[in-house]
């Protein structure tokens, strides 16, 4: 089999695919033991449950393994990972004597499954495709980057999950036209209008150019969790109750089922699910109920605005609503009966398709890999932090706004550096990448797991949600002007441009104002999403 190998790393599921020359397209890969084939509209598609359980012998179960042992509501098993990790979650489970952390667990999955793949395609020397959120940030892409590394895995190009499913409904895609990406999977919900352009040289002579995009860290998890609160309402429980959180597992993932069932029928209910303390949680849900519940807590306004969001930065490029051809489902909470009809009644039935909801992100990241190529802009804010005299407390001034096109001809900004006292002769910029939610966006609350394994509800303090869109990228070399002689407080010492080059680095521009010696020019300082 070809090499070409990519990878959609899920919150629930993750989908492998490969790239085959001969039918220029990418298609899926089955993984013995770790697979678990799902229907997909008229056909199977091989997904592996994004699940991964620590053994007491040490061994590891990965994916449909975990389900076939019945070790799904274990508190060894850990899941979501992706979720926790892009939200940079605290939280640990206890296993034996070590503590385990999204990080490690998904660290531990994805090379299991880069393992296993690689030795299913002979994988040599080729490049491999990672997908990443369109809401990513640094510390996201550098964890996937190092379990790449980890995993041996030496040459490797990551994309962006809305972009890769572009290329992933191949059959609806034509050069010249403009599609809407819809993306709502386990743990994010993102929407992105792309234009596809012709180009000879390319491979499969398509070229995708992002016009708008736009994210909330809101996915089939978080239905999971309001399913998961409603049935403790109706059985008059609390998640905090006592003889609630053993079986706390175990309810989740009869709400996830749940869930999945209310999305292909007119109603379902969990098993009993017995109590230590006497009783059992019970519920039934129509699809209607259902459907409720999801309008009570906001999720179709949250649609309407996160596609909104898209279409008005696609606005700012000179594409409008009127013209997308096409909106394209993926993610596995995309089938959602209800979510469909939302998208239909916003652009009209005839334009929206859902037949590849679960592997158009790995199809159309093997297409990126084999050398489909993207024009893209800049997702987030990028800003120095300063110190404010008027407010007597740090604030931001933006480098790099959103949207901003890549590479720059021109300086995006200049600005003078100041010493901050005498004799100063290390100088240099706090760098921050500024999400689009801000801290009234962000849940307020978060579902996580006890050491114990159980699940608990915890409210966000304001300092932990506007830690979630706000991180500070050259933490570890915040220093990098060299003043000499030394510098004099408050004295001008260093004139310096920024610019974007055609890799997405933020590349710096710096003169000694004292000598008027050049002493960077264009020295890659961060990388930018």
């Amino acid at each position: 089999m070809s090499g070409r190998l990519a990878i959609d790393f899920g919150t629930s599921n993750t989908v492998l695919a490969v790239w085959d020359p001969e039918r220029r397209e990418g298609i899926p890969l089955h993984i013995p033991d770790y697979g678990l084939r799902s229907q997909q509209g008229d056909e199977e598609v091989t997904v592996v449950p994004s699940l991964i359980h620590y053994a007491a012998d040490q061994r590891r179960w990965i994916g449909n393994q975990v389900i076939e042992k019945g070790l799904n509501n274990s508190p060894r098993t850990f899941r979501w990972m992706k979720q926790y990790i892009n939200n940079r979650s605290p939280i640990k489970i206890r296993i034996d004597d070590r503590e385990v952390t999204p990080f490690t667990a998904g660290r531990d999955f994805l090379t299991s499954v880069l393992a296993i793949a690689s030795q299913e395609i002979e994988l040599k020397n080729e490049e491999v495709a990672l997908s990443v959120p369109v809401e990513a940030y640094e510390h996201y892409e550098n964890w996937l980057t190092g379990v790449a590394e980890s995993a041996g895995i030496l040459r490797f190009r990551l994309i962006d999950e809305p972009s890769a499913a572009a290329l992933g409904y191949g059959a609806h895609i034509q050069p010249g036209n403009v599609y809407l990406i819809f993306d709502f999977g386990g743990g994010t919900l993102h929407a992105s209008v792309i234009l596809m352009e012709s180009q000879e040289s390319a491979l499969t002579g398509k070229r995708c150019r992002v016009l708008g995009k736009a994210g909330k860290t809101l996915g089939g998890s978080r239905l999971d969790q309001w399913l998961f609160q409603e049935i403790l309402r109706r059985n008059q429980h609390l998640d905090s109750d006592d003889d609630i959180r053993p079986v706390s597992t175990a309810l989740l993932v009869e709400c996830e089922r749940l869930k999945v069932q209310l999305s292909f029928q007119d109603s379902a209910a969990i098993p009993p699910i017995p109590l230590a303390g006497g009783g059992a949680l019970q519920a039934a849900f129509t699809r209607g109920e259902f459907e409720d519940l999801l309008d009570q807590n906001d999720l179709f306004a949250d649609i309407n605005q996160t596609v909104r969001t898209a279409i008005n930065h696609a606005r700012e490029r000179g594409y409008s609503e009127e013209d997308i051809q096409a909106v394209l489902m993926v993610g596995g909470s995309s089938q959602i009966p209800a979510v469909q009809r939302t998208l239909r009644q916003f652009f009209g039935k005839e334009k929206v398709f859902s037949n590849r909801p679960l592997d158009a992100v790995a199809r159309g990241a093997a297409a990126f890999v084999a050398g489909v190529d993207f024009y893209d802009h800049i997702q987030h804010d990028y800003a120095i932090r300063y110190v404010n005299p008027e407010k007597g407390s740090y604030d931001y001034r933006v480098l790099v706004h959103r949207g901003t096109s890549y590479p720059t001809p021109d300086p995006v900004a200049r600005l003078n550096i100041k010493a901050s006292y005498d004799g100063q002769r290390q100088l240099g910029i706090a760098i921050y990448e500024m999400g689009q939610q801000r801290a009234s966006e962000t849940p307020s609350v978060e579902l996580v797991f006890d050491p114990g394994g159980a699940a608990r509800l915890v409210q966000l303090s304001a300092n932990e949600q506007q830690e979630r869109s706000l991180f500070w990228m050259n933490e570890n070399s915040p220093t990098f002007l060299a003043a000499e002689p030394p510098g004099k407080a408050g004295e001008p010492r260093f004139e310096v441009e920024f610019y974007v080059d055609a890799n997405k680095r933020l590349t710096l521009v710096a003169r000694d104002l004292q000598n008027n010696r050049l002493i960077l020019d264009k020295t890659p300082v961060v990388k930018l999403t």
